[in-house]
């Protein structure tokens, strides 16, 4: 279980850390606890599974990363766990997940692919296609970005 300050860690932590000399101190400073006890725990929720990692968020679009295609696939059931292996290694891949189906829509596995352009894309989704034998897929690529924001949680609590 999560305690109240866990909580506010986690919150304060998916706000993203301040742009600061020493971050960890000023966010330690909100919290009205220590640097140290802070880094112990983040630590404590690192090793129960509760925090994954901590790392930066790019805006790719703003880096020059213009091809953005979310690829809709039809993967059999018995390859999701090898597929979602495979392309979970790549880095031109952010996102991979599956998904249930509908009766007018059989896509069940889905990738996240950025490259520099959409031209970009598509080779890297065919390559993927040859590779991993598969030849249904559907390519959703962004048309326009509504929002985007971190995803706050425990915030509602504090």
């Amino acid at each position: 279980m999560l305690d109240s300050l866990d909580k506010k860690i986690i919150a304060a932590l998916s706000e993203g850390l301040p742009l600061t000399l020493r971050p960890y101190e000023d966010l330690a400073k909100n919290l009205d606890i220590s640097e140290e006890e802070l880094f112990s725990r983040i630590k404590k929720l690192k090793e129960k599974g509760v925090i994954r990692r901590l790392g930066g968020t790019i805006r790719h679009d703003q880096a020059g990363i213009k091809g953005n295609v979310m690829v809709a696939w039809i993967v059999p059931s018995n390859r999701l766990d090898e597929v979602g292996q495979k392309c979970a290694r790549y880095p031109f891949i952010t996102h991979c997940y599956v998904r249930e189906t509908a009766p007018d829509w059989p896509y069940n596995f889905y990738t996240m692919v950025h490259a520099e352009n959409e031209t970009e894309c598509l080779k890297l989704v065919e390559n993927l296609a040859e590779e991993l034998n598969l030849k249904d897929y559907e390519l959703l690529f962004t048309k326009k970005e509504i929002v985007r924001r971190m995803r706050r949680y425990f915030s509602e609590e504090i």
